[in-house]
């Protein structure tokens, strides 16, 4: 199949907001799946989504890492995760601690630099199907996530890895997102991120953390009270400034395609990385348009969704040919 060109947007879809939301609503693609629950050294889950009808071991295995508050049933990962099986490859997407909809057992839960978890599926993976070729696609908080690991894991099982509208400065990112109609989607995201948190802290009791939810009003806060804390960090800017991946593209040696769009409602010009900050071994890629996780072309009625080509397309060039 032929890559496709740079994205261009439709004449009804040039705006980055327009990109976002109606890329949830327009995705039509459907996967069934298969769940499995992979126990953790710690004690803890996650919960693995295998695309069904399960392909032979020999066929390339494919891991998807989802978005903040996101699941097998997001919007972009029920598109990529069909591309993927058309192809002909096997994919899985593994929920981060406490999204498949089932509290997990500990405290924690995950964040932008939690890569323990992804790190133990990816060399279980490697474990079970040796030989299998292995790649990853990270969405935004996921794909952040997947830079650290990319970064901190160099000898790693993946042939390739992409990463999608990544919040790769943090910091920023908070900023921007509490900023103009963009607090429409932090008010979503938030009021998600209570849920989770209200639902994990039944299983604590215990637990002298915040239980005020309605004193934080923003991911800032979110983080500073509760991501911070729990997770070893001295407080939201220590978080952010640790787990950028912005810092870390450097460190990279797996091929590795990174895709932004300038007018991502939920990041700024931070997030753009010096062209000599770059790994040999990454590929950036800068669209004018496309909002966050977004990328739609063709019409209302009939849209195409631009990554569904782009990322198989980059993963196949990076299959090995023997």
């Amino acid at each position: 199949m032929n890559q496709p060109g740079p994205f261009t947007p439709p004449w009804w879809a040039r705006n980055g907001h327009v990109q976002t939301i109606f890329a949830k609503y327009l995705q039509r693609a459907r996967i069934a799946y298969w769940s499995q629950r992979l126990e953790l050294p710690d004690g803890d889950f996650v919960d693995l989504a295998w695309g069904k009808p399960r392909l032979p071991d020999a066929r390339p295995l494919v891991v998807l890492f989802h978005g903040l508050e996101g699941c097998v049933e997001s919007h972009y990962a029920r598109g990529m995760m069909a591309a993927i099986h058309a192809r002909g490859w096997q994919p899985l997407l593994m929920h981060f601690r406490g999204c498949s909809g089932v509290p997990n057992r500990s405290l924690r839960a995950y964040h932008s630099g939690a890569i323990e978890d992804p790190h133990y599926l990816l060399q279980r993976l490697a474990g079970d199907f040796p030989g299998r070729p292995l790649a990853a696609i990270g969405y935004s908080l996921g794909g952040n996530m997947l830079v650290n690991y990319l970064a901190q894991h160099r000898d790693n099982p993946l042939c390739s890895a992409a990463v999608i509208s990544a919040p790769l400065h943090l910091a920023d990112c908070a900023e921007r997102i509490d900023q103009g109609f963009s607090r429409v989607y932090q008010h979503y995201l938030l009021n998600r991120m209570k849920h989770n948190w209200q639902q994990r802290l039944v299983r604590h009791p215990g637990q002298a953390w915040p239980d005020r939810m309605e004193q934080i009003h923003s991911l800032k806060q979110f983080d500073d009270r509760i991501t911070a804390p729990v997770h070893g960090f001295k407080d939201a800017d220590d978080y952010y400034r640790r787990c950028s991946g912005l810092f870390k593209l450097q460190a990279i040696t797996t091929p590795t395609l990174v895709i932004h769009a300038a007018d991502d409602p939920f990041m700024s010009e931070a997030v753009i990385p010096d062209p000599a900050s770059l790994s040999p071994a990454v590929h950036y890629e800068l669209s004018q348009a496309g909002g966050h996780v977004g990328f739609m072309q063709g019409p209302p009625w009939r849209p195409r969704f631009w990554l569904e080509q782009r990322i198989p397309g980059w993963l196949a060039s990076h299959w090995p040919t023997s």
